[in-house]
């Protein structure tokens, strides 16, 4: 217990500086999927599309995204974790700087395809990368620090894309993503080190990991969580319009609260995670279901309606970070095939919340897509209530990263246990077992 807490707070600069190379990652691939969203109107006109038409480039990100994730876990065999890293940002920068450049529709979308493959081969890995770091005692502060690049860019990627695409273009726009991927792929490659493959992914281990209860637990809250997620957030202006009767200028702050609010969750619920896992995997979905009733309750008290949003982005900000701690847990021996099967469920959660949420304003009107929310939290609290927390193995950082401590106590350790075993007679050189990663 000593060493992980010890683990937990005193990080060697160089690990600092590698996971937070992956934080801007992140922040690359956030900023690049979203981007269309913000430069839409102009990005059709100029390519002489609909707006419909150019709103594929993001569906068809995602879903590129859903298949690449497991797809390249099982091809990229024993290859250094690294160079694959430092190959996703490349494919960042050239999916963005194809899409400034060109004025045929076909090539955005191969362009956009690209960056789908980048995004689900990053996030598949990224569980796998932060526990060769830190060790899985650590991987829920791990992830949360990486994670916190994926809600900046939630919060200050459409605003910034929005702002560049006025002033200069949305062509521009596009070449300040392609800046952040290289941005990414710069500090990557002076920051992150050599992370060589513990072992391959195979078709047929996939296939096994469903066959464990914990990783099926987590495949399905993460369903819940992310398509009831999607289903609330693309209504959430909607309804605050129509039920709560608040015009654009009174919404866009709550919008905001609501963002830095998820930047809090993501920060916070490492430390939670690496401690409580269970309990602070329950908590978030409870204070998701909370929120989503308050708001759907109070949504003409504007006060209100700051604490719910508040409330609703730490929630959502904490969930990733909860579920791929969790994730890594039920299989840690199996991280970058858990890890691309998550992502999978991910991008199937997303698709789903948004044609329910769709279907249910239609259907219900314009807060039905918060009931999805809501009963989607409910069920993912039940489900984790009565399921035990992972019991997660705890695996050794890349040696550059062991401190000089550790290394003293198992050499010590071991001598000891060799002392003994020869006053025993015993040769089967325990400190061997012992000093083995």
């Amino acid at each position: 217990m000593s060493a992980a807490v010890a683990n937990r707070t005193s990080w060697p600069i160089s690990t600092w500086l590698s996971v937070v190379s992956l934080t801007f990652g992140s922040f690359a691939l956030i900023s690049s999927e979203l981007l269309p969203m913000a430069v839409l109107t102009p990005m059709a006109a100029d390519l002489g599309i609909s707006e419909g038409a150019a709103g594929q480039a993001v569906t068809l990100t995602a879903l590129c995204a859903g298949i690449a994730a497991p797809t390249v876990a099982l091809i990229i065999g024993r290859l250094d974790r690294k160079l694959i890293n430092l190959t996703l940002c490349a494919l960042v920068i050239a999916s963005n700087l194809a899409a400034a450049l060109t004025s045929d529709y076909s090539v955005l979308l191969a362009a956009r395809m690209l960056l789908g493959i980048a995004i689900g081969g990053f996030f598949a890995l990224a569980g796998a990368t932060v526990v060769r770091l830190v060790t899985m005692e650590d991987m829920g502060k791990g992830m949360s620090i990486v994670f916190m690049g994926l809600s900046a860019g939630l919060v200050a990627a459409p605003a910034l894309a929005t702002l560049i695409g006025e002033a200069f273009g949305w062509r521009t726009a596009f070449m300040a993503a392609a800046a952040c991927g290289l941005l990414a792929l710069l500090l990557q490659a002076v920051c992150l080190p050599s992370v060589p493959a513990t072992g391959a992914t195979s078709l047929s281990s996939l296939f096994s990991l469903l066959k464990r209860r914990p990783v099926r637990v987590g495949l399905s809250v993460g369903l819940l969580f992310f398509g009831g997620e999607v289903s609330g957030f693309t209504f959430m202006r909607p309804y605050l319009e129509t039920n709560g009767g608040l015009s654009a200028t009174s919404i866009a702050p709550v919008l905001l609260v609501l963002g830095l609010a998820s930047l809090l969750g993501s920060a916070v619920a490492g430390a939670v995670a690496d401690r409580v896992l269970r309990e602070g995997f329950a908590a978030t979905f409870l204070m998701l279901a909370i929120a989503t009733a308050g708001l759907l309750a109070l949504s003409n008290a504007y006060v209100a309606v700051f604490v719910f949003a508040a409330a609703w982005g730490i929630a959502i900000g904490a969930g990733p970070v909860m579920t791929q701690t969790w994730m890594g847990r039920a299989a840690p021996d199996q991280l970058e095939g858990v890890g691309g099967l998550f992502l999978a469920v991910i991008q199937l959660g997303v698709t789903l919340g948004a044609v329910a949420g769709g279907i249910a304003v239609e259907v219900v009107g314009t807060s039905a897509p918060l009931y999805v929310t809501l009963t989607c939290a409910v069920l993912a609290v039940t489900l984790i209530a009565t399921q035990g927390a992972p019991d997660g193995l705890s695996q050794t950082p890349l040696s550059p990263w062991i401190r000089p401590d550790d290394r003293r106590w198992r050499t010590a350790m071991a001598s000891l246990l060799h002392f003994h075993s020869k006053t025993r007679g015993d040769d089967h050189a325990p400190q061997d077992r012992l000093c083995s990663p």
